[in-house]
């Protein structure tokens, strides 16, 4: 554990390094290199290297304000030990699919974790078109653990209680109820999209369907504390090699409903999937690639419920757990919120504030344009056919449009 700094100042590449050095991470004598990386909207991240050893450490710092829109958008700097405490936590059950943390500071707002700069960001290598065999292995098993370990079904009631007044995150829960929940749906001054794109989104704007189940799973997402949510599991909070999966910044961590982190990873998957239309010319490719990314939601899915189904059955709490067909319940309303948190963070991402590369970047504004309604239809098809869907298959049916 570090010891705490007095007093929160932004790090500089030269502060970190002298910082670093108080802490005895790094000899006060030793010659090292440093470097911003980082390029989120809340925080400062740096990599220090130790020149003479090799050695290098990540230092992510949270900021007391958005960098996206600037200090008139200020934030608690507590999401910082929101996102220590989580990462510790999910390392006690799945240890290798999250980075080492050696140390936080509450008051500096800082983490000092494994450097991962041998992995590949998700989201770039999809949109490169790589192929990560063991990801939906990893991703499955990630969401299963963590989930069901700080659930009612793995936790006492009490046990569960007290560990959520740990991780009342009300600032980043705000971003996501007004980012993901609410401003698409409406004329808000926080939607971006280009103008072109107008009629699809004031007929989404006046869907007063659409709107209604929007409605429903905002109050899902306000209401239904199942169990410590990641929060932001998208592609790029996830790096990977060929064998290994790092998930990362979990600082929009609280106790919200598990079907979220499952929503917001496939919904990601499902965005590269529309995107490859516009980037991938040949047609015998694209397919084969689309198919990757559909087979990895279908895997994904499979090993969550079976790692799922083990840990309940093994240490599930609670007399109602050996109850026939409860756990089919559970796992049936999982997907289903699943499938209509998809929807949400599909839309948010096509005309919301802060969008996904693997659409954004495409340079063909028309076909980019094409894309973008491809979005807007799939995330609307997700979120007023959710209660459909009883199987992964049936979500795979929706993607597709069939």
């Amino acid at each position: 554990m570090l010891t705490k700094q007095s007093t929160y100042n932004s790090f500089t590449t030269i502060s970190v390094v002298d910082y670093l050095k108080q802490q005895k991470y790094i000899h006060e004598n030793s010659l090292v290199e440093c470097e911003e990386i980082g390029d989120g909207n809340l925080n400062y991240v740096f990599r220090v290297k130790e020149t003479e050893t090799g050695r290098t450490l990540i230092v992510k710092q949270a900021l007391p304000y958005a960098k996206v829109v600037g200090e008139s958008w200020p934030l608690t700097l507590d999401r910082a030990r929101i996102e220590g405490e989580s990462l510790k936590l999910a390392a006690k059950f799945v240890p290798e699919l999250v980075p080492g943390v050696y140390g936080t500071d509450d008051v500096a707002a800082a983490t000092v974790m494994e450097d991962l700069s041998a992995y590949t960001l998700l989201r770039k290598g999809l949109i490169e078109g790589e192929r990560y065999p063991n990801l939906a292995e990893h991703i499955g098993r990630f969401i299963a653990h963590t989930l069901f370990h700080t659930s009612d079904f793995g936790l006492e009631p009490s046990e569960k209680k007290v560990l959520a007044t740990k991780f009342v995150n009300p600032e980043l829960c705000k971003i996501t109820e007004d980012l993901v929940f609410t401003d698409p749906f409406f004329d808000h001054e926080t939607n971006e999209f280009p103008e072109e794109l107008l009629p699809e989104v004031e007929a989404l704007w006046n869907d007063d369907e659409l709107k209604l189940e929007a409605a429903k799973l905002k109050q899902l997402f306000l209401t239904k504390s199942e169990a410590l949510i990641h929060g932001d599991l998208h592609t790029g909070s996830i790096f990977v090699t060929r064998d290994s999966s790092k998930v990362i910044d979990p600082e929009f961590g609280f106790f919200g409903p598990i079907g979220f982190d499952v929503g917001a990873f496939f919904a990601n998957l499902i965005l590269n999937h529309l995107s490859q239309e516009a980037r991938i010319e040949d047609e015998v490719k694209r397919d084969s690639f689309q198919d990757y990314l559909i087979q990895v939601i279908v895997e994904t899915w499979e090993v969550f419920t079976a790692e799922f189904t083990k840990l309940w059955v093994e240490n599930g709490k609670g007399p109602f757990i050996k109850v026939a067909g409860y756990l089919d319940y559970v796992l049936r309303q999982i997907l289903q919120d699943a499938v209509g948190f998809a929807g949400n963070k599909i839309i948010r991402r096509t005309i919301g504030l802060a969008k996904v590369e693997d659409i954004n970047g495409i340079e063909d504004k028309e076909k980019r344009l094409e894309v973008q309604r491809r979005a807007l239809k799939t995330g609307r098809h997700l979120i007023v056919n959710r209660s459909q869907v009883s199987t992964v298959q049936n979500l795979i049916q929706l993607v597709k449009g069939d």
